[in-house]
């Protein structure tokens, strides 16, 4: 964290939060007074024209327009007796939305860099995983109920084995085995989460490491045991960058966000001594609570 604090984006990323409260306490309208003044200048006039032609595709006529600023007027008067009385204090609504604003100048900062071709793929290559693209595999399977075999199954599985490998495709699989009307006899290009999904991981991943072509097992599921002949796989594999490039674009700029909103709030919140004074022992109270400080 102490590093991250350091670079020139968190820097100016607190330079824009004391920009931001600048700006914010030199636009504080004057508290009410016996001699008030509200000003709508020609540019507020031509936001609220402009605004309004956005939304309805056309300039609004002048009687619009003098209502327009009417309830600008209404806004403005009412927004500063409302800060007069002091309307603004201890409310969750506002407050959150003050520190939605703050937060959006640090979510800013961070959409105005650019990310190289060696950023992305420096960070493909971290996340991995997260890019993967899962194999797929088309298979045959018999089922073997162990209910059905409880003494013989090994033996059972290892003969039904061989006569399927020595029938090759001149035999129907499915009708050598035991019924089990949830699974089909034969899966094509299904993905390994989709294996996983219906057969279980242990399944899926003694599929995934098969050679293919002939009979083998038996490897069990959560049903029982099954043989598989695997006739086609692809294995798992990372994309190349152009492959994926907008994804991981979008991904590298959600970390990159993140982390710097983090830094952002790290910077501010050093400035602050913090005490926390947890609830006494009465009832309900936490054991072991009482006053604490937290440092930044």
């Amino acid at each position: 964290m102490k590093a991250f604090l350091r670079e020139p984006l968190v820097h100016f990323l607190l330079l824009g939060a004391a920009l931001f409260a600048l700006d914010a306490w030199l636009r504080q309208p004057p508290a009410a007074s016996a001699d008030p003044e509200i000003v709508v200048s020609a540019g507020r006039i031509n936001t609220l024209a402009q605004n309004f032609k956005r939304t309805w595709q056309r300039p609004p006529t002048q009687e619009e327009l003098d209502g327009l600023i009417q309830d600008f007027v209404r806004e403005e008067v009412l927004y500063r007796e409302a800060l007069a009385l002091g309307l603004d204090r201890d409310d969750t609504i506002i407050r959150r939305r003050l520190r939605q604003k703050l937060e959006f100048v640090s979510d800013e900062a961070a959409a105005l860099v650019t990310p190289t071709d060696q950023d992305l793929a420096g960070f493909l290559a971290t996340n991995a995983d997260a890019f993967r693209i899962e194999g797929r595999a088309t298979f045959a399977q018999v089922f073997l109920d162990p209910g059905r075999h409880p003494a013989t199954l090994a033996a059972d599985a290892a003969q039904l084995r061989d006569v399927l490998n020595a029938a090759g495709t001149a035999t129907q699989p499915a009708a050598l085995g035991d019924s089990l009307l949830l699974l089909e006899p034969r899966y094509e290009d299904v993905s390994r989460s989709e294996v996983t999904r219906l057969f279980g991981s242990d399944f899926a991943a003694a599929l995934f490491a098969q050679p293919a072509g002939q009979w083998v097992g038996p490897i069990a599921s959560g049903y029982g045991v099954h043989l598989v002949r695997l006739d086609a796989m692809t294995p798992d594999r990372l994309p190349a960058l152009a492959e994926v490039r907008p994804l991981v674009e979008r991904e590298w700029a959600n970390v990159r966000r993140k982390a710097a909103g983090d830094a952002f709030y790290e910077g501010l919140r050093a400035k602050y001594r913090v005490t926390i004074k947890m609830p006494g022992r009465g009832a309900g109270a936490p054991a072991g609570a009482g006053p604490r400080s937290a440092k930044p």
